[in-house]
């Protein structure tokens, strides 16, 4: 029986990884090795980067509600407003307040003045 070589299939493994690595700078998008590594790295990256997307969107919302409750001279900071919230009993998450904050002042403003008195 003759010794076969992985032509084909050693020839498509490498384009489709070369293919991931397209718009890499310099041998990872062009040497088959380099590009392996390189292509791993960076799923490694994206992993990380989607668990650290929500961190940062967090601290964007927490940000906002802040400059929000200055801008309209409220006597209460971050903390206070949102314990303030959960006392009355008003379920809005930081997502929707920011919004408001951003988008609607004087609903923000509402909100603000029935959790302050």
């Amino acid at each position: 029986m003759p010794r076969t070589k992985t032509g084909t299939t050693r020839r498509r493994r490498h384009k489709k990884v070369l293919k991931l690595n397209k718009g890499y700078r310099g041998t990872n998008s062009r040497l088959y090795k380099r590009a392996k590594e390189a292509a791993l790295h960076a799923g490694q990256y994206a992993f990380i980067g989607r668990k650290l997307r929500k961190r940062d969107m967090r601290k964007l919302w927490i940000m906002r509600i802040n400059g929000a409750l200055t801008e309209i001279g409220a006597k209460l900071n971050y903390s206070r407003f949102i314990n303030a919230l959960k006392r009355e009993k008003i379920e809005l998450n930081r997502k929707m307040l920011s919004e408001i904050a951003v988008n609607d002042a004087k609903a923000f403003k509402a909100i603000v003045d029935k959790v302050s008195k």
